[in-house]
């Protein structure tokens, strides 16, 4: 990290810290005692507390390390050495552990990460092995939800009578379920032998996944009259009927033109929640697009966007490799990923995010 970037960081905390010591001050205002000012200003200096409490911690290491550094220089006999060099391991490692702490501090919090998520995928080029290549996905997702104690609700899907997907839509349900999904948005391409490949020659396909933050009913505003709703039966693979009845409910947004249908539940009632859960988390995403093409700020790594030009990662079956473009980042673990240890790439691209919205510091 360049000198700019720490300084930057250090002038953002030192603005904090001095924000902080406000705040204690406006809470020994008696006459805000119990108003509803009072809860927001506790709240927001209860985390500037904590932040504070480090940023004095880091400090002090910090002199620690400076002293070491200098009672070296100055050649100590060999056992004043090896006591010294070890606690400067030691300090070393705390200085480095409390400022990612505080960089992930200084950040704006983006509401959305703490949502349930809604994914949504389709196969792309490939015909039935991209179907196929979907259900893998479908399965990687499930058992990374599973790891981390989300639970995985299907909203919508189309199979294939081999066994995969046309199109599979689902909620990942639980607190910070949109953080470790968010990154997910974008092509997949994969490169194997498919099962109906008598010849052994590797095929490349891909399926394009769309992640959302589950919208609130406060987040968006829906009239019933822009609404047309069409129920019908349920279908399976190859499109036969599964329902005798018109349990499936198909939802237009007649502004937007935007339409979703779910058929997973045999209650009209319940497939008519899921699908206006789809379609909040649909015309969220549509604002905020709207906002980020007027920003046309771009990073290395888009959130939220839904973007599916973009192909974001390649899954290579005969090297066991799995590779993110977006942070040139490659892994030849391929295998544990797809049984849901998918931190092996989502802790690094969280980590790339980060130091981008860090350089936003030196950039503003």
């Amino acid at each position: 990290m360049g000198n700019a970037m720490m300084d930057a960081i250090r002038k953002r905390l030192d603005d904090l810290v001095a924000e902080c010591d406000e705040l204690e001050q406006r809470l020994a205002d008696p006459e805000i005692t119990g108003t509803n000012e009072y809860v927001e200003l506790s709240q927001r200096y209860a985390k500037l507390k904590k932040l504070t409490q480090d940023y004095e911690e880091l400090q002090g290491i910090e002199s620690e390390i400076a002293d070491a550094e200098a009672w070296l220089a100055e050649g100590p006999d060999e056992e004043m050495r090896e006591m010294i060099e070890e606690d400067l391991r030691a300090n070393r490692v705390k200085r480095d552990d409390l400022m990612e702490d505080l960089k992930a501090s200084i950040l704006p919090e983006d509401p959305a990460e703490t949502k349930n998520a809604i994914l949504e995928i389709r196969g792309g080029a490939g015909g039935e092995e991209s179907a196929l290549f979907a259900a893998d996905l479908f399965r990687m997702y499930n058992r990374y939800a599973e790891t981390q104690g989300f639970r995985v609700e299907l909203m919508e899907s189309h199979p294939t009578e081999l066994g995969g997907f046309k199109t599979v839509i689902f909620s990942v349900n639980g607190r910070n379920a949109y953080r470790r999904f968010k990154f997910e948005s974008g092509v997949h391409r994969v490169q194997r032998v498919p099962e109906t490949e008598t010849s052994g020659r590797i095929h490349t396909s891909t399926a394009t996944v769309a992640v959302l933050p589950e919208a609130e009913d406060v987040d968006v505003e829906i009239n019933d009259s822009d609404l047309e709703m069409e129920a019908f039966r349920a279908s399976g693979p190859g499109g036969q009927s599964v329902n005798k009845v018109n349990s499936a409910i198909r939802i237009t947004h007649l502004p937007t033109g935007i339409a979703v249908a779910c058929q997973e539940e045999r209650s009209q009632h319940k497939n008519r929640e899921r699908a206006m859960r789809l379609l909040r988390a649909k015309l969220k995403q549509q604002q905020e697009e709207e906002m980020r093409q007027e920003r046309v700020q771009e990073r290395r790594i888009q959130v939220g966007s839904g973007e599916r030009s973009e192909k974001i990662r390649t899954y290579n079956f005969p090297q066991n490799r799995v590779t993110d473009h977006r942070i040139e980042l490659t892994v030849h673990q391929l295998d544990r990923v797809l049984e849901g240890q998918l931190d092996l790439l989502v802790e690094p691209l969280q980590e790339a995010y980060r130091e981008d919205k860090l350089a936003e510091l030196v950039e503003a």
